[in-house]
């Protein structure tokens, strides 16, 4: 029987598990991968107390300092999947992938979250042959094109910047006259010569032969359709929380988010807390989940010892 079990690899699971070993709590770590959605960045430049780290470079050094406290009280099972979890009245148990299952008086879920696709005429049809949701894996394929970012966050911005560098053109298509992104990022992309915005616009169908050749959007305001002739088709439409495993055994937002106390983390259920990207927090960065998952393991401390 292990204190905690905490689900995910990311920045909230890692400082939990930190955090954890260093209260000496009996913890094991169970995830799929290291690092969460930021594997995919080629630059994070928000990340506090390091101006600029690449994704896979944030996920290494979030393995290697999790792992300098692993021995007698912190396990990591990675990569392992948990598939469904069950809360007992004294207990957690949370059932893998392989069959397996963990058993633990509390649980941090900081699964996180991933990316939403496009639903839209053929959207499915030319995913990878043109349509794309990581810039940083396919984004040099389009060097000297023409292409379109779609989204108004601070992700959409970031890869329109990105591509930027070697494309010929970046088009981003926001359905509203305003962004998510904050303002700076924003108005670093609109300083570049080759980058343009539609406002109001609403993506229809992806057009195309053998690849991608055009994408055709519906002004909101005016319901006037056009042709936007391009080759790549970068999106960057918002998240959805990975808690399809959780089932009904804690309470969710409409949109599958775990709610939580933001004083604490702690769930609908008292043995479980949640932190990150997973959650019904308004605002969701690295930063943030770390902070959200170390809160959250100050509460569950001192419910495991109020209740030793």
């Amino acid at each position: 029987m292990y204190d905690l079990a905490i689900v995910g690899g990311g920045p909230a699971g890692a400082s939990a598990a930190v955090y954890a070993a260093r209260k000496r709590l009996k913890t094991i770590l169970i995830a799929e991968s290291w690092g969460g959605q930021s594997t995919v960045s080629s630059n994070i430049q928000n990340w506090i107390g390091t101006p600029s780290i690449s994704g896979a470079h944030l996920a290494d050094a979030l393995r290697t300092h999790v792992e300098h406290y692993r021995g007698t009280l912190l396990e990591c099972k990675v990569p392992a999947r948990a598939t469904a979890i069950t809360i007992h009245e004294q207990f957690v148990s949370i059932s893998l992938a392989r069959g397996t299952s963990i058993e633990a008086r509390a649980a941090l879920i900081a699964s996180g979250a991933r990316r939403r696709t496009l639903s839209i005429p053929g959207a499915a049809e030319y995913d990878q042959k043109g349509l794309t949701y990581c810039a940083t894996c396919d984004g040099p394929l389009y060097e000297g094109k023409d292409v379109a970012v779609i989204g108004g966050g601070n992700a959409a911005f970031e890869t329109a910047m990105q591509l930027l560098a070697y494309c010929k053109s970046v088009t981003l298509l926001n359905r509203s006259d305003r962004f998510r992104a904050d303002e700076i990022t924003v108005a670093a992309a609109r300083a570049h010569p080759a980058m343009r915005i539609q406002l109001h616009a609403e993506p229809t169908e992806v057009i195309g032969a053998q690849f991608v050749t055009g994408l055709t959007w519906k002004n909101t305001e005016t319901g006037i359709e056009d042709l936007l002739p391009i080759e790549g088709i970068f999106v960057e439409i918002g998240l959805l929380p990975n808690t399809d495993w959780l089932g009904s055994s804690l309470d969710l937002t409409p949109d599958k988010k775990i709610k939580v106390d933001p004083r604490t983390g702690r769930t609908s259920h008292a043995r479980v807390w949640a932190a990150g990207d997973v959650t019904d927090s308004i605002y969701h960065q690295n930063n943030i989940a770390a902070g959200d998952a170390v809160r959250a393991l100050e509460d569950i401390y001192i419910a495991l010892r109020r209740n030793s």
